[in-house]
């Protein structure tokens, strides 16, 4: 593969979640990765802080996140803005070509205990990134606090929802549902 080619951060992600399926997380190095890739060792780093970050996408989910809570139309709940930043990551990173790589990428992390941290902090990230923009959009720092961690909780029960689908479902409509089964089993608690 020559260097130039586009996509080069999405090159490398695949390339680590080959190698660390193949041969494991430990016994992967950031030249490994770059090889495997066709890159070299720089354009690694200019991507990606350290090989645990390669799986993660950097800071990509948190923009697209708080710039789909900015766009909620005016009139939008802050529980409302959040599901429209989740119907945002539907559209955008759970679509259905991109399925298989997820469902391996998740399997990688299961299995290490570094990415497992790693997935968490970005997790507490996200949490902390929707708050930011809903505070932003005039919520209470409670009300803001409460509607990021049930867009949270939503999102990872629609996606274990939608990893555990094959038949294509739309994870918007997913996290959608989810969403309003949270509504509801906190109403009833």
């Amino acid at each position: 593969m020559a260097r130039w080619e586009p996509n080069a951060a999405e090159r490398l992600a695949h390339a680590a979640l080959d190698l660390f399926a193949e041969r494991g997380y430990e016994n992967t190095t950031v030249i490994d990765i770059a090889q495997r890739a066709g890159l070299g060792k720089s354009t690694f780093f200019r991507h990606f802080q350290d090989k645990r970050e390669v799986l993660f996408g950097g800071s990509t989910m948190n923009g697209l996140l708080t710039e789909a809570i900015a766009a909620a139309p005016a009139t939008a709940t802050p529980l409302e803005a959040v599901a429209h930043a989740l119907e945002a990551a539907g559209r955008e990173v759970f679509t259905p070509p991109r399925r298989e790589f997820i469902a391996r990428r998740q399997a990688v992390i299961a299995a290490n205990p570094d990415l497992q941290e790693r997935e968490a902090l970005k997790n507490l990230a996200l949490i902390a990134s929707m708050t930011d923009a809903l505070k932003r959009r005039g919520a209470a720092d409670l009300t803001a606090r409460v509607a990021a961690e049930f867009g949270a909780l939503a999102s990872a029960i629609a996606f274990e929802r939608w990893s555990q689908t094959t038949a294509g479902d739309d994870f918007s409509e997913i996290a959608r549902q989810a969403l309003a089964d949270i509504q509801a089993s906190a109403a009833s608690c």
